[in-house]
C-alpha cells in the first residue's frame, strides 16, 4: 500500500481548512492544520512533512514570512501557496522567499492534489541526487541554496537555486524554457517566462566569477549551461 503523503496545511479560514482536510484525507494525505504562520512554524520544527500548503494571508505571521523563516532554518520541504493575490509581483515574491508553487483561489481540489503529488515526487528525486555539483570553479549546493568559489559563498534565493539546479542537471544540453517553467512554475505562460528571464540574468551575475561558465540563450528555444 502506498504511504500517505504527510501534509501541513496552514490555513486561517476554518471552513476551507476543514473541507480541504476531509477531502485530502480521503485521497491519501495525512493532514495537520495550522491556523496561522507561527503555529505552522512550530509544527515544522517538531515534525517532518512531505509538503506544506500555506495560505498567503494569515494572522500573526503571513505565508511569505513563514516560508522565509523556514528556508532560513534550512527546511527544504516543498511549499505550495494558496492565494487570492494575482499580481505578478506577488507571485515573484512568493518564489523569492522559498515557495515552490502557487495556486490561486478559487481552485479545483484535483488540481491541488496533482500539484502536491508533483512537488513531493520532485523533492524525493532531488534528494536522491548528489548534494553538490561542480560548475567550473564553483561548488553548487542545491539543498543549501549556496554557490561557492574560492571560499566565498553566495546565498541564492530558492527560485534561483531551483533554476540553476535544473540547468546543471542538463549541463551542456539545450533546455527548453517551457520545460523549466512547467517543472518549476507549473505553467509556461508569458508572465512566468518573463520571471524566468529575470532569474537567468541574476544567475549570470552570480556566475560571473568564472569566465569558463556561461548560461547561453538559445533564441526562441531556451538555455544551455556551458562549463
Amino acid at each position: 500500500m502506498e504511504n500517505k503523503i504527510k501534509m501541513l496545511l496552514a490555513e486561517d479560514e476554518q471552513m476551507l481548512a476543514e473541507i480541504l482536510s476531509d477531502t485530502l484525507s480521503e485521497r491519501g494525505f495525512d493532514i495537520r492544520i495550522a491556523r496561522d504562520g507561527e503555529q505552522a512554524l512550530e509544527l515544522v520544527r517538531l515534525e517532518e512533512w512531505d509538503v506544506i500548503v500555506s495560505d498567503v494571508m494569515m494572522p500573526r505571521m503571513d505565508g511569505f514570512s513563514f516560508a522565509r523563516a523556514l528556508r532560513r532554518e534550512g527546511c527544504t520541504t516543498p511549499i505550495l501557496f494558496l492565494t487570492a493575490l494575482s499580481a505578478t509581483s506577488d507571485v515573484v515574491k512568493g518564489f523569492e522567499v522559498g515557495g515552490n508553487d502557487f495556486l490561486k483561489k478559487p481552485f479545483a481540489i484535483d488540481e491541488l492534489i496533482v500539484r502536491c503529488r508533483a512537488l513531493v515526487g520532485r523533492n524525493q528525486h532531488e534528494h536522491s541526487e548528489p548534494k553538490s555539483y561542480e560548475i567550473g570553479s564553483f561548488i553548487f549546493s542545491p539543498s543549501d541554496y549556496t554557490l561557492t568559489i574560492q571560499g566565498i559563498t553566495t546565498l541564492l534565493s530558492a527560485r534561483e537555486s531551483a533554476v540553476l539546479h535544473h540547468l546543471v542537471r542538463h549541463k551542456d544540453q539545450v533546455v527548453e524554457s517551457g520545460a523549466i517553467l512547467r517543472e518549476l512554475w507549473g505553467d509556461d505562460n508569458y508572465f512566468n517566462l518573463r520571471s524566468l528571464n529575470v532569474y537567468i540574468s541574476r544567475l549570470r551575475r552570480h556566475l560571473a566569477g568564472d569566465n569558463n561558465v556561461e548560461i547561453i540563450s538559445i533564441r526562441g528555444v531556451g538555455y544551455r549551461l556551458k562549463d
